[in-house]
């Protein structure tokens, strides 16, 4: 009997070459924490994808042979071994697939990808890659790859044999391609004359010419036609064995915007994994987005859940203050308008450089499927600029789910009125995308591709007013959630989505929960966060106030605070540093790299470690951490009773301060984690003024004693969570604004969680004075301080031990 869905726990494998000291964590690590889990209260494993990828790589993405279980990991044999392990602990596996696309970086790694280089149109594998072949592919035909380092670099080509696969090959550098049969007789020839005579070109790589569908812009990962099905039978057969074998409770997709017929591929995987096996989508939504209730998928991945578990935390009456410190600090407040400027013309400039060639295709698709005379006048240059205006005008990922409908028109109209000279442009486009062909859908896998790429890739490291709130699916124009929004969107996804995931880490989250935590926590202290950034400012000044304003607060997101650098974080920020540089993309780009600019950026960070304003740096990274540790325990209760099935990436059950990857994909420490779990919480008497010092020696302990008894009760009580409904608590009083609370049960009310909002403000008022919470009938007890309550119970009692409180009525 498959165990119900109550929580995920993501765990991120990886084979001993991804590792500098060679560790590994494959299938017999995850088995040896088996035990832990059970014993925190997980239900389910949720392990990073599986199946055989590049040997280098830490995140198995790169998947090069989706028909074979990752060897590096411990093969199927493993796999089944984890299985086995973990459902005799009475826990299931979760899946984490990718459909859209295969590592192709090096291509002998990859047989399919060989193979269509090796034979052309004639491979047998060529119709799973999404090429275009046509003449005016910009490659003469062939498929253009984009490898030479310089124009004119033909010349270094040369003939070589690769032992690893006893080939005869072209060589470019380290670069490896095969040779057509009949084209090569293994004499003395000429490796231009060889070449020429091959079914791909390789180009320079500034050209633009990209012959094939691309993960976004990433040359190594070429994209996979999921949508005939030939190819889908072939790239899931060993999940379909892996489920006849009943060694997986459930999928999550990756990218399924990328895909040709995303809404298609979902029903046809539905078909595949059952009825009652989970599936959820990493889909972003865009905060007026609905998930589409017509998929067959029981949600999304929960970056929509992330971004109202982190705004409700925000002091919205900061905004202004932060707002007119960007301004000085980065020439832009950042708010709703300025963000919808910025995106626009990021999204503009990357379709014109970065996917260049993705604009390039879809022009020309749209001319070949233009069936009408319509846009005869139009020049091919106009017709790639309106284009180009448009698929930046697309405020969502992609605008062909059924219930985004009316975006694409709408957007068209808006345009049309401001820009009529751009009509004939848009009746040919038109035109191309009711023909339902090529066009409409390379139009929709642009579109998602422009806005990953502008916004999540270079926006969100370029707006600096609250950095916490530019993760995906994020909206930093939007400054915060207020309760009223916080409350609706929890009952729609009890009502509509009650089993998809929610989140507050990921692999992918540029911030860990607890990093943004603290920086959360600047909106208590906007002022004093003002005079900070003043002051080391004039003392150490940053190479540009932009780049230092959006570094000062991720610096603050991981600072210590006891004011201990370490040589290891000190190597963390560097990475950090320069990554964030070159995302922004202003000076420095992972193209055309800025070495001495990088340079004085790490030099920067240096002297904020380890120099005359380290101590001010120190002391308000203390007065932030007192209130992070709060919000982080109050954050983490409300996602783990609210509705949802709730994920907590690796190691999150401790307090972690790390940044985007590979930071956040470091090595946890699971036998710490194991013998914590094991002591009891002895956390004193608190001041009794709202604040805590007793957390600042148990913080870790605090924060895992809270996961624990919240994910023990959805496993104890499933049904409470998964058909239970959401209502919202609220608090009467002095206080009642630093409250907020989530009730949940099957028939009625039988658990409460409360956090606590703005503590470091509650702490100068003193704490909760006379503030109330009025409980429903009966007596509660609170799973995480023991204590009982009933009837109208004081807020100062209720948040006495911990500054949040797991109420379960003692008649569940």
């Amino acid at each position: 009997m498959r165990r119900p869905i109550t929580s995920t726990y993501r765990l991120q494998l990886r084979g001993p070459h991804a590792d500098p000291a060679g560790r590994r964590f494959g299938f017999a690590e995850a088995t040896q924490v088996v035990d832990y889990l059970g014993d925190l209260g997980v239900s389910h494993l949720y392990l990073s994808p599986i199946f055989t990828a590049v040997k280098e790589s830490n995140h198995n993405y790169d998947v090069t042979d989706p028909t074979l279980v990752n060897p590096e990991l411990g093969g199927i044999e493993g796999l089944r071994e984890l299985a086995a392990r973990a459902h005799d602990a009475g826990l299931g596996i979760i899946l984490d697939i990718v459909p859209n696309h295969l590592g192709v970086d090096t291509p002998h790694l990859n047989t399919w990808w060989w193979d269509v280089l090796k034979n052309g149109r004639e491979s047998e594998y060529e119709m799973y890659f999404d090429i275009d072949w046509h003449e005016d592919n910009g490659a003469g035909g062939k498929l253009g790859l984009p490898v030479l380092g310089s124009e004119g670099d033909e010349d270094k080509i040369r003939l070589a044999h690769l032992d690893e696969i006893d080939e005869d090959v072209l060589a470019y550098y380290d670069n490896y391609f095969p040779l057509a049969p009949g084209t090569y007789d293994g004499l003395d020839d000429d490796p231009r004359a060889v070449y020429e005579r091959q079914h791909y070109r390789l180009m320079y790589w500034r050209d633009g010419v990209i012959s094939y569908r691309r993960f976004f812009s990433v040359n190594g990962l070429a994209g996979v036609r999921q949508e005939d099905p030939l190819v889908f039978e072939h790239t899931h057969r060993v999940l379909r064995q892996l489920i006849a074998e009943e060694l997986i409770d459930g999928i999550r997709v990756d990218h399924p915007d990328g895909l040709a017929e995303p809404f298609a591929y979902l029903t046809r995987l539905r078909d595949l994994v059952g009825e009652n096996r989970w599936l959820v989508v990493e889909k972003i939504l865009g905060v007026h987005e609905p998930l589409d209730p017509r998929l067959a998928v029981d949600g999304t991945t929960g970056y929509d859940a992330l971004r109202e578990l982190d705004g409700i935390f925000v002091d919205r009456s900061a905004e202004d203050a932060l707002s007119m410190l960007s301004l000085q600090q980065t020439g832009s407040t950042w708010d709703d308008r300025a963000i919808d400027a910025a995106e626009h013309q990021l999204k503009r400039d990357v379709a014109r450089s970065e996917l260049g060639a993705e604009i390039r295709r879809l022009t020309r698709a749209i001319r070949r499927d233009n069936f009408s005379t319509a846009g005869s006048t139009v020049s091919d240059e106009e017709l790639t600029w309106v284009v180009i205006e448009l698929v930046a005008a697309i405020p969502v990922y992609r605008a062909d789910y059924l219930s985004m409908s009316r975006v694409t028109s709408t957007v068209m109209a808006e345009m049309a009125r401001r820009f009529p000279s751009r009509s004939d442009a848009l009746d040919v486009i038109s035109a191309a995308l009711v023909a339902n062909g090529e066009a409409a859908t390379r139009f929709a896998q642009v579109c998602g591709a422009v806005m990953a790429k502008g916004v999540e890739d270079t926006l969100f490291y370029r707006a600096a007013r609250l950095v916490a709130l530019q993760e995906v699916g994020g909206a930093p124009g939007r400054f915060g959630v207020s309760p009223a929004e916080f409350h609706l969107l929890q009952q729609e996804r009890a009502r509509l989505w009650p089993r998809a995931m929610t989140t507050l880490t990921t692999h992918d989250t540029k911030r860990t929960e607890d990093t943004r935590a603290r920086i959360i926590e600047i909106t208590e202290l906007p002022n004093e966060f003002a005079e900070l950034v003043r002051q080391v400012g004039a003392i150490v000044p940053a190479p540009d106030t932009r780049a230092g304003h959006f570094l000062l607060q991720n610096l603050l997101g991981v600072w210590p605070h006891d004011g201990e650098v370490t040589p290891s974080l000190r190597e963390r920020l560097h990475g950090y540093a320069v990554k964030a540089s070159r995302e922004a993309g202003t000076t420095t780009t992972w193209f055309d790299q800025d070495a001495s600019y990088e340079k004085a950026v790490t030099d920067w960070v240096d002297a904020l470690l380890n120099g005359p304003a380290t101590g001010l740096i120190t002391d308000f990274a203390a007065s932030l951490h007192r209130g992070a540790v709060q919000v982080s325990l109050g954050r983490k209760l409300l996602q783990l009773i609210g509705p949802g099935i709730p994920d907590t990436y690796q190691g999150q059950e401790f307090f972690d301060l790390s940044l985007v990857d590979p930071d956040n994909r470091r090595f946890v420490d699971f036998t710490n984690r194991a013998q914590s779990l094991e002591q009891p919480l002895e956390l004193g008497e608190p001041a009794g003024d709202g604040t805590y010092p007793h957390l600042a020696e148990h913080i870790n302990r605090a924060k895992q004693h809270v996961v624990h008894h919240a994910l023990t009760l959805r496993r104890e009580y499933p049904d409470a969570f998964l058909a239970g409904g959401h209502q919202p608590v609220f608090a009467v009083g002095d206080a009642e604004a630093h409250l907020v609370g989530t009730a949940r049960g099957e028939d009625e009310v039988s658990v409460i969680a409360l956090a606590t909002r703005y503590p470091l403000q509650l702490a100068r008022r003193g704490g909760w004075g006379d503030t109330t919470v009025t409980l429903p009938g009966g007596q509660w007890t609170d799973r995480l301080s023991g204590r009982t309550f009933e009837a109208e119970a004081r807020a100062a009692e209720i948040f006495a031990t911990l500054p949040a409180a797991l109420l379960v009525s003692n008649s569940l």
